[in-house]
């Protein structure tokens, strides 16, 4: 089914018409009422009149997470604080958190995009959500709740963590639908598994996932767990949340972009030159119809890419590829870029190895070191009586050796660089309790 059919299956020529006029009312509006970006467009020499629609998008300034941090915590706003009617916060590792903040038809907005999101990925009216996002100042978990409200179904506001409490409702509740991050679905899966729950007994049929990179492998893994159809929904906190765009349940081809709402743009990661649809490098969006926190062309840091061509759904919103990572978790090991979705895509090629694992980079004098450590299957620790680095270092372990090799060769050729593996035992890689998994251990800093 479609939420708003007349918009996502507009026609080319009138979302372009469309989307010219709201950005000549965006830009006009943040003038008149941002003095940020009444400064930044007077600097470039551009007046609000000289932007007659998403053709002269480029004359516009970029904006950063930096500026969201250096105008903490309501420089940027649009409208009076007392207009507001929420206000959440990214997790920032360091400094200060992004806060971002929300009139009534912003909150309005927010449900409408999460509902067609949620129609997208397989939800129907009166089906139940297992929503385990996090709730709080996050915004995945509020922002499906109110999807997934405004659609229809019924929720239940799990939110994260305590696995086994999750694993009971879902086996009790009996939801059609879960939304979680890739990791923690991961997690559950392997928990029903170990409970002795088959697929075939668990009630889910569609589930959403987003907030982390993730590969077709992940994919792959969840839908058998889980006995699902998993789609990619993303969103990022400073655009609104969860609901730029999501995949289509019936092509799982890419994400569709509710560019109606939100402009993209793929721009060179050095040069921050426009690239053609087809062509990898960083998500640009800007935000069309918010009121308290609009944004021209934010730099988003993900690494993806754009199609228009036809959809299986009959959608017409342009789509963008699976993001490939983020320009600030790609690691730079001895000059080669590797990416911890690439690593995982490479690993689910080898037979034997799980989906969890963790890089660990080092740095010996002058010379980075790259060691994956990765959990072995269930089925191959039990067809070779792998029982962890014990057995391997004192007994000698001839499969895991040769699977090691499998491993290291496999990365080395792709990535360019020489990968050290560790095999981990089954239970022993690294799982989510319900939030952000982080993959990447960088010891290279440490004294």
């Amino acid at each position: 089914m479609m939420f708003e059919p007349e918009f996502e299956c507009l026609p080319a020529d009138a979302m372009r018409a469309l989307q010219d006029r709201r950005l000549r009312d965006v830009v006009a509006y943040v003038a008149d009422r941002v003095p940020f970006y009444r400064d930044r467009l007077e600097s470039a020499g551009v007046q609000p009149a000289d932007i007659r629609g998403v053709a002269d998008i480029a004359r516009l300034p970029i904006t950063r997470k930096t500026d969201l941090r250096d105008h903490y915590p309501f420089g940027l706003l649009a409208v009076p604080r007392a207009e507001l009617r929420r206000v959440h916060a990214s997790s920032g590792t360091t400094g200060k958190p992004t806060v971002v903040a929300y009139t009534a038809n912003d909150l309005d907005l927010f449900a409408r995009v999460t509902a067609r999101s949620l129609a997208m990925a397989g939800a129907e009216p009166g089906m139940m959500l297992h929503n385990a996002y996090g709730y709080g100042l996050f915004t995945g978990g509020l922002g499906l709740h109110g999807g997934a409200e405004r659609l229809g179904m019924n929720v239940v506001p799990v939110s994260g963590g305590m696995t086994e409490r999750q694993v009971t409702l879902i086996e009790d509740l009996r939801p059609e639908v879960i939304a979680c991050t890739p990791s923690y679905a991961m997690t559950l899966a392997s928990a029903l598994a170990a409970r002795g729950v088959s697929p075939e007994a668990i009630s889910l049929r569609y589930a959403l996932h987003g907030a982390e990179p993730w590969t077709d492998a992940s994919r792959g893994y969840i839908d058998a767990g889980l006995g699902v159809r998993c789609t990619n929904i993303y969103g990022l906190s400073e655009i609104i949340g969860p609901g730029v765009s999501c995949e289509c349940v019936e092509a799982r081809d890419g994400s569709h972009i509710m560019e109606d709402h939100f402009y993209p743009e793929i721009l060179d990661p050095d040069s921050g030159e426009p690239l053609p649809d087809g062509a990898d490098g960083v998500l640009v969006l800007t935000t069309l119809t918010k009121e308290a926190l609009p944004l021209l062309r934010y730099w988003t840091g993900d690494i993806t890419s754009l199609t228009r061509e036809p959809c299986a759904c009959g959608r017409t919103l342009v789509r963008m590829r699976m993001i490939r990572g983020r320009t600030d978790d790609m690691l730079i090991v001895r000059g080669v870029n590797v990416y911890p979705s690439q690593v995982e895509s490479l690993l689910a090629q080898v037979p034997g190895l799980s989906p969890h694992f963790r890089l660990v980079v080092t740095r010996d004098r002058h010379l980075d070191d790259l060691e994956v450590q990765c959990e072995v299957s269930l089925a191959w620790a039990a067809t070779t009586g792998f029982s962890g680095v014990d057995a391997v270092e004192h007994a000698g372990h001839e499969p895991s050796t040769a699977l090691r090799r499998a491993a290291m060769a496999h990365l080395h050729d792709t990535l360019g660089v020489s990968v050290a593996v560790t095999l981990l035992p089954v239970g022993a890689g690294p799982r989510s309790e319900g939030g952000k998994l982080s993959r990447v251990v960088d010891r290279r800093g440490a004294g």
